[in-house]
């Protein structure tokens, strides 16, 4: 009994590695979704980047490491049924944290790339509303907020006038023409879209 106990810790020791990785790579993997959002124009909720971070390592360990063991036993029929759906599942994790890393390296280019393009569009939005704007919107084009309609291509810039509560509102096109649009506040554009 004393060397079964011995060679159990032992393979604890050397090769159950699975279960501590995947607390550690599923809180890793939610501080990669929040730092490198894999999709939309902004970090990802902390919750959310958890709760996503948890499903995939969820399914990679429950759904596919059993598959992937069989394939490793087909292999080395010599191997455990445990020590191979152990190891599968710290290979399939470890591809889940680096499928991660590079989905997010690949979008954070889009995000730059989509700021750029956003503030472009606020800068030359304002230029232009303090130059054909009437006086009551010039006078608070500090106060100009921008949305983008298509992110990287298409925003919306409106001026507040506070003492009537109207808008003076533009569409930008990325590195083309602007345009008047309606007095919507950006707000109540960005409600109604929802």
């Amino acid at each position: 009994m004393e060397r079964m106990w011995a060679s159990r810790l032992r393979w604890r020791l050397r090769g159950a590695w699975l279960a501590p990785l995947v607390v550690v790579l599923t809180l890793l993997d939610a501080l990669l979704i929040r730092w490198r959002p894999l999709a939309g124009d902004g970090p990802t909720s902390v919750a959310g980047a958890l709760l996503l971070a948890s499903f995939i390592n969820l399914v990679a360990v429950a759904a596919l490491a059993p598959f992937v063991a069989m394939a490793l036993r087909r292999m080395r029929p010599d191997q455990p049924v445990i020590v191979a759906r152990d190891r599968a599942g710290v290979v399939l994790v470890l591809l889940v944290t680096g499928g991660l890393l590079a989905a997010g390296l690949a979008h954070h280019g889009t995000l730059v790339r989509d700021r750029r393009a956003l503030a472009d569009a606020h800068e030359r939005a304002v230029a232009w509303i303090g130059t054909y704007a009437p006086a009551a919107f010039r006078r608070h084009v500090e106060l100009a907020d921008t949305v983008a309609v298509v992110p990287g291509r298409l925003f919306r810039t409106c001026a507040p006038d506070p003492a009537s509560g109207r808008a003076w509102c533009v569409v930008v096109r990325a590195g083309g023409g602007i345009r008047r649009d309606g007095g919507t506040p950006n707000g109540v554009f960005q409600a109604g879209r929802g």
